[in-house]
């Protein structure tokens, strides 16, 4: 295949979770280093399905070689569900984007079940059911499957699709929005942003204008004691509530037939004084869990890695690459060892 009718789809874009400025330039330096692109451009179709930056990094610098590799999918929702699951394999990714990855990949499974006759694309590249279709397969399997995938639960699936369709509908509105969302830039509620994608599209934008606002500064918020949090008082919230006539007697449970069920002010000060806790230091034992996460990950993205580019393991010269790298861990390691 000619490396210059490689093409980028938006649709598969827009579920790579872009490198920052900082690990733009780190991957770039690592390239003119190494003298080549050790991983290949994943592609299907002429559209690239994995390598972005890698692609523009070598249209940056012609001289630098690199391979392609051609996958085959039935299908644009098998090739969108790889993606995901490959992002879900091999990234450090914020809870936006993990949570907008599953969403994406349930909604993939779904449709890929059903067909992927009678869809619409929509401005921003990405493609949406006909409710004419039909069946779309059991999507109840679908979710448990991608449940268990992902130590998750059903629940959380099906609020991931919630919020993913509302964050595409949200960059339909507002381009750059799902950038923000997914980076952590703008933090809206996960159910604000899915009420995105249910408001009438005329709406939209003033609607993701109000829940993406700037949050207030620092340093003009109230600052609250640092050690300790004061417990809701039974008080008034001001001295002229204080000073004010009593207020009349609250209802009580059972409520009495015609009168609106409301919980009793002073079952709610304790529930809400029940909340606060002292706040403690992390200590060693409760890092514990960071170390061993960290070597789990790496292990899980390494296995990825060499399942999907078997050449970095028969290659003579990705094999010298991988095994100094194997080195270096072990070097650490000992170091690590001998200390304790």
């Amino acid at each position: 295949m000619n490396p210059n009718v490689l093409k980028s789809d938006p649709e598969f874009q827009s579920k790579i979770p872009p490198l920052t400025f900082e690990e733009l330039n780190q991957l770039e330096a690592n390239i003119l280093r190494d003298g080549r692109i050790l991983n290949p451009i994943i592609v299907w179709e002429g559209l690239i399905v994995d390598g972005h930056n890698r692609y523009t990094i070598a249209k940056k610098h012609p001289e630098i070689p690199f391979t392609i590799h051609e996958k085959e999918f039935a299908s644009r929702y098998e090739a969108i569900i790889w993606i995901c699951k490959n992002q879900l394999g091999r990234r450090n990714l914020t809870p936006e984007q993990k949570k907008y990855l599953i969403g994406k990949q349930y909604e993939a499974e779904k449709m890929k079940l059903g067909g992927d006759h009678g869809n619409s694309r929509s401005s921003n590249g990405t493609f949406s059911p006909n409710p004419q279709n039909g069946d779309l397969g059991n999507s109840r399997t679908t979710c448990k499957k991608i449940a268990a995938e992902n130590g998750i639960s059903k629940n959380t699936v099906l609020r991931a699709e919630q919020f993913s369709k509302g964050v595409d509908a949200a960059e339909e509105a507002v381009p750059g929005t799902r950038q923000k969302v997914l980076s952590g830039e703008v933090k809206p509620t996960a159910s604000e942003i899915a009420s995105v994608a249910r408001a009438p599209p005329e709406d939209r934008a003033a609607l993701v204008a109000a829940i993406c606002k700037a949050k207030e500064p620092p340093s003009q918020k109230q600052k609250s004691p640092p050690a300790t949090t004061t417990p809701l008082s039974d008080a008034g919230t001001s001295d002229e509530d204080a000073t004010s006539a009593p207020a009349p007697s609250e209802p009580t449970f059972p409520p009495k037939a015609g009168e609106s069920l409301k919980a009793d002010r002073q079952q709610i000060l304790e529930i809400a004084n029940g909340r606060y806790h002292a706040k403690q230091l992390a200590d060693g034992a409760a890092m514990l869990c960071e170390v061993s996460g960290a070597v789990n990950s790496m292990i899980r993205r390494w296995e990825s890695v060499f399942r999907d580019y078997p050449d970095l393991l028969t290659d003579a010269g990705n094999r010298a690459v991988v095994k100094r790298t194997i080195q270096k861990v072990k070097d650490y390691l000992q170091r690590l060892e001998d200390t304790i």
